[in-house]
């Protein structure tokens, strides 16, 4: 029957693996048994970014951590589930390992896909903020230059950078945002977008403010929460033409 077929296809973002607050060890056991868990009818995921807290690749070596959901992901590689990952901010360093080992297929951001009868905007989304801070520091964090100095660093010190960064991150001090004030320079930017290309959804995160809202031109915006507590997902059933939100609810740790 044709409902039997490959037709659910998950959105997540901002699990923030490796975040040092939370438990991390379980919440990634957690996470790893959530992708294990999902049924048969799985045709894709798209990972919108910051999964990890933090990952820079140097030639020959990877951050430690995180055995688990590179497994579950190359399992459900094997199984012919298509998985999509968009760098966010804290991933941003992710080249070439996830493809190469796991077979996972990088996006970049503001990313159309159709899937099914419906077009898709995707995105991680801290570059459609108006965070001049944020941006200035996004941009030298992609210079090339920068990069190659970075990798100059022995990993023992960058990784250790690199977490005394991360314990800045505001989900880790449990600072929460509102929707409807931290989503408004994101539908202003899905509004421009969208004259110029047809979109059914856009997809983003980053905002850790799950919500939905409506685009003037009829589209359907949504921002997917973090995996710390409410654990906010989308699924689009293709068949039933569908789009609904689940909780990761065994994925989120208490404070």
């Amino acid at each position: 029957m044709e409902h039997s077929k490959k037709n659910l296809h998950y959105f997540i973002s901002d699990v923030h693996l490796g975040l040092k607050s939370f438990n991390p060890r379980e919440r990634e056991r957690l996470f790893a048994s959530f992708l294990n868990s999902l049924p048969t009818e799985t045709d894709s995921i798209y990972f919108l970014g910051d999964i990890f807290d933090f990952w820079y690749e140097y030639k020959f070596v990877i951050p430690k951590g995180f055995t688990r959901t590179l497994g579950a992901m190359a399992s459900l590689v094997d199984r012919g589930v298509k998985l999509y990952f968009i760098r966010g901010n804290h991933d941003l360093w992710l080249y070439n390992f996830l493809q190469e080992e796991v077979g996972v297929e990088l996006l970049e951001e503001m990313t159309i896909v159709k899937i099914g009868r419906r077009e898709f905007c995707l995105a991680h989304g801290d570059e459609l903020t108006n965070n001049r801070s944020h941006l200035f520091l996004k941009k030298i964090f992609k210079n090339r230059v920068l990069q190659r100095l970075f990798s100059a660093l022995h990993p023992r010190w960058a990784f250790a950078i690199a977490s005394k960064w991360s314990n800045h991150n505001r989900l880790s001090r449990g600072i929460k945002g509102n929707f409807e004030e931290m989503s408004r320079t994101m539908v202003e930017r899905a509004s421009l977008f969208e004259r110029q290309n047809g979109v059914d959804y856009f997809i983003f995160g980053h905002l850790h403010a799950p919500g939905s809202t409506t685009t003037p031109k009829g589209g359907e915006l949504f921002v997917l929460g973090e995996w710390i507590e409410g654990c906010q997902y989308l699924v689009y059933n293709s068949y039933q033409d569908k789009i609904e939100w689940k909780r990761g609810d065994a994925a989120c740790m208490p404070n």
